[in-house]
C-alpha cells in the first residue's frame, strides 16, 4: 500500500495534471498558469497547440513532447527528470489529461517510482456537457470514443445496460452520424440524447431530442466541431417469460461457466456482466468480496 501526501517535501519532483481550455482561453485557471510557469517542464501531447496557449499567457516553461506514439521513450525519460528532482506539468490538447489520451500510462509510471501525482483541476467536457443536457447526473458512464469497427462498436453498445446511468461519448465531426445510427439501432430511434459541441466556444449548440431527431439534425446541419453524446441510461432489456439460464447460479458459477467456454477470465467476466445488467466493475468487486 502506498499513501501519497501531495504537498510533502520530496526529493524527486511532481507530477502535475494540469487542465487546459477545452475552447475558450478564460476556461484556464490561476493555478493552472501559475503551475505551468513554477514547474521545470512541460509535457505536451501536441507541442504546436500548446506553445500558442504558453505564448498567450507568457509562459516561458521548456517544453517536450509526450504522445500515443512516442510514450514508451518519453515516459520514462519525464520519469528520469522527476527522479532528478524537476517537476513536470503534462497537458493535453484540451481539458483534463489523461482522459482519453496516454496520460494514463504516465501517471502509472510514476506511481511505479514513488512520485507524487497531483491533479490541477479544470475545464472538461465530458461534465461540462452533462451537466447541460437535463439528463440524470445521479448515476453516470463515461464511455469516451467507442470503436471505429461497426460490429465493435455495436458489440460495446448493447454491453451497456441500465445501472450504467446516463451515458457520455466523445465523438468527431465526421463519425457522428455514423455512431448515432449504431446507438438507434441498439437503445432505439426515440431514445432521449443530447449532442453538444464546440463547448465554451462561441457557437456552443446542445440540441437535445431523441437519437432520430438527432440524425435528422445533423442531416439538415452538417457536423462541425468536436461532439460530446449525452445518452439517458439504456433501456431495460425485455423480460423474458423463461427463466435465464444462469439465475440459479452464483457469480462466481456464473463467470467460472463463461470461462470454461472462453478461457479467458476477462471476457468471462464482462459476458457474465451483460447477462446481469450490471457494469464489469461492479461484477469484479462482489466477486472479491465474497
Amino acid at each position: 500500500m502506498h499513501i501519497q501526501k501531495s504537498f510533502r517535501e520530496s526529493e524527486t519532483g511532481k507530477l502535475y495534471l494540469v487542465a487546459t481550455p477545452i475552447g475558450n482561453l478564460e476556461d484556464m485557471t490561476f493555478r493552472a498558469v501559475r503551475t505551468l510557469k513554477e514547474v521545470q517542464w512541460i509535457a505536451a501531447e501536441d507541442t504546436r497547440q500548446t506553445r500558442k496557449l504558453l505564448t498567450h499567457f507568457e509562459i516561458q516553461t521548456r517544453l517536450v513532447s509526450y504522445h500515443e506514439h512516442n510514450k514508451a521513450s518519453s515516459g520514462p525519460e519525464l520519469i528520469r527528470i522527476l527522479e532528478s528532482g524537476d517537476s513536470v506539468a503534462l497537458v493535453s490538447d484540451a481539458g483534463m489529461p489523461a482522459i482519453s489520451d496516454p496520460g494514463y500510462d504516465l501517471v502509472r509510471l510514476a506511481i511505479e517510482h514513488d512520485i507524487d501525482v497531483i491533479p490541477i483541476p479544470g475545464a472538461n467536457a465530458a461534465l461540462s456537457a452533462l451537466v447541460i443536457s437535463g439528463m440524470p447526473t445521479d448515476r453516470f458512464t463515461f464511455v469516451g470514443f467507442l470503436p471505429r469497427d461497426r460490429k465493435a462498436m455495436r458489440s460495446e453498445l448493447e454491453q451497456l445496460g441500465p445501472a450504467n446511468g446516463t451515458l457520455m461519448f466523445y465523438e468527431s465531426p465526421h463519425r457522428v452520424d455514423k455512431t448515432l445510427a449504431v446507438m438507434a439501432e441498439v437503445f432505439g430511434e426515440d431514445h432521449p440524447v443530447c449532442l453538444v459541441r464546440e463547448l465554451t466556444k462561441r457557437y456552443e449548440e446542445a440540441a437535445r431530442g431523441t437519437i432520430g431527431q438527432c440524425i435528422l439534425h445533423l442531416e439538415a446541419h452538417p457536423p462541425q466541431g468536436e461532439y460530446c453524446i449525452v445518452a439517458q441510461k439504456p433501456p431495460v432489456p425485455p423480460a423474458s417469460t423463461d427463466a435465464a439460464w444462469w439465475e440459479p447460479l452464483s457469480l462466481e458459477e456464473h463467470v467460472a461457466r463463461y470461462e470454461e467456454q472462453l478461457g479467458n477470465r476477462k471476457e468471462a467476466i464482462k459476458q457474465a456482466a451483460a447477462d446481469r445488467g450490471m457494469p464489469k466493475r461492479e461484477l469484479y468487486n462482489r466477486l472479491h468480496q465474497t
